[in-house]
């Protein structure tokens, strides 16, 4: 079971930015996959995650701004990042959620991640 992150970087305060989450060893059709987050000094904040049946849910301060999706054929999750904030800043995670097909913000594995930094 592997997740490899990608997609992050610095930007401004308003820009955007899409990661990526490689999947492989298991298939999206059947595991929900969750996106977190971790700051320094700060706890571990699960963004959103995509069920098995592609139904989302969201932390509501990223509702309207970010979006997950994901590309079933190319076991890839994506997380699209817009109107982004400096308190948007931390390293974010994909994750393989503990409840399989449905999101519980458990997660049994996740990706070493990618830094994101917005500045102000």
């Amino acid at each position: 079971l592997r997740l490899v992150e990608s997609g992050g970087g610095l930007v401004q305060s308003g820009g955007s930015l899409r990661l990526s989450c490689a999947v492989s060893g298991w298939d999206l059709n059947t595991y929900a996959i969750g996106w977190f987050r971790q700051a320094p000094g700060k706890e571990r904040e699960t963004v959103g995650c995509i069920s098995a049946a592609g139904t989302t849910t969201y932390l509501e301060s990223v509702k309207g701004r970010f979006t997950i999706s994901k590309d079933n054929a190319k076991n890839t999750v994506f997380l699209q990042m817009n109107t982004l904030k400096p308190e948007d800043s931390a390293v974010y995670h994909c994750a393989a959620d503990r409840g399989l097909e449905s999101c519980t913000s458990e997660y049994d594995a996740w990706g070493q991640g990618t830094q994101v930094t917005v500045s102000s």
